[in-house]
């Protein structure tokens, strides 16, 4: 069993935890059990927290106030699930197809192969693996060379290994998350310029942050989610999500400018939460 550290862990930031909002918990909850093999490490009345080996990756609660967020709203495009190798994504793609998990794509990202898919409520999935990062492109300019091309899921598909699978492996992780934003320059001033993120790519209508030259911990796009304003309170969907800091001075820098430019936050759960300005929620903490 692969338990080393996956490099977009080891960057001064990273992505630790996602919160979903959902209507019916039973249903999106064994779907994530089932289909992505994430196992339940807590269990409430509101909700369900899944992960991996004991991490926590995912936490799902529901309510009496629960309301279906539009398709354009600020929120979640995708979490993206990264597995510790090529061989752990391709044994995944062989458990989907044994179990006719529908997906919605598969990409050659040049830095990462990425198989797409949605859980019941439409909520968007990436499970992929990293390209070794001594394989990546960098520009002159410090972003690093991406695209999205075609995946070749049949030759994926038979390098699996011919076993049984057992659920998602031990040091799989939340590798990035994706979101729906309102604006584009709003997202660089918010993610690269408060929280001290670096802008690794640019796509049209999409910016990708990252921190340790990592192709991206943060993608912000604007494709179905132009000019959005900021979610309502009780939308399905992303509630929240958690970047962890392996480097204090980060953090500590990411906070200052927070009070600098008067952004509301609070302390919580020895991390700092805010909004960002899709009222996204996001904890910073060490």
């Amino acid at each position: 069993m692969n338990t080393e550290t996956s490099y977009a862990l080891t960057r001064p930031a990273y992505v630790d935890q996602s919160h979903l909002v959902v209507t019916d918990l039973p249903l999106v909850s064994s779907f994530y059990q089932s289909m992505l093999g994430l196992k339940v490490i807590e269990k409430s009345a509101s909700g369900d927290v899944l992960g991996v080996d004991g991490a926590p990756l995912l936490a799902l609660t529901t309510g009496k106030d629960v309301r279906i967020a539009p398709r354009n709203a600020a929120g979640l495009f995708h979490t993206a699930f990264l597995m510790p190798n090529r061989t752990e994504l391709a044994r995944w793609l062989r458990h989907a197809a044994h179990n006719n998990v529908a997906l919605d794509g598969a990409s050659d990202h040049l830095v990462s192969e990425a198989i797409y898919l949605s859980d019941p409520e439409g909520n968007g999935i990436e499970i992929y693996a990293d390209r070794p990062h001594e394989q990546w492109k960098f520009h002159p300019d410090g972003q690093v060379e991406m695209a999205t091309r075609r995946l070749d899921l049949q030759s994926l598909y038979n390098s699996a290994p011919d076993d049984t699978w057992n659920g998602m492996a031990d040091s799989t992780a939340i590798g990035h998350i994706h979101l729906q934003v309102g604006d584009i320059p709003e997202a660089d001033a918010f993610y690269r310029d408060v929280l001290g993120l670096r802008l690794m790519a640019r796509y049209p209508g999409a910016s990708f942050f990252a921190t340790g030259d990592y192709h991206h911990h943060v993608a912000a796009n604007i494709w179905n989610s132009a000019g959005a304003g900021a979610r309502a309170e009780g939308m399905t969907g992303l509630s929240d999500y958690a970047l962890r800091f392996n480097d204090k001075a980060a953090l500590d820098n990411a906070i200052a400018k927070l009070d600098e430019l008067e952004i509301r936050s609070e302390k919580r759960n020895s991390g700092v939460f805010l909004h960002d300005p899709w009222g996204i929620g996001l904890t910073l903490s060490a």
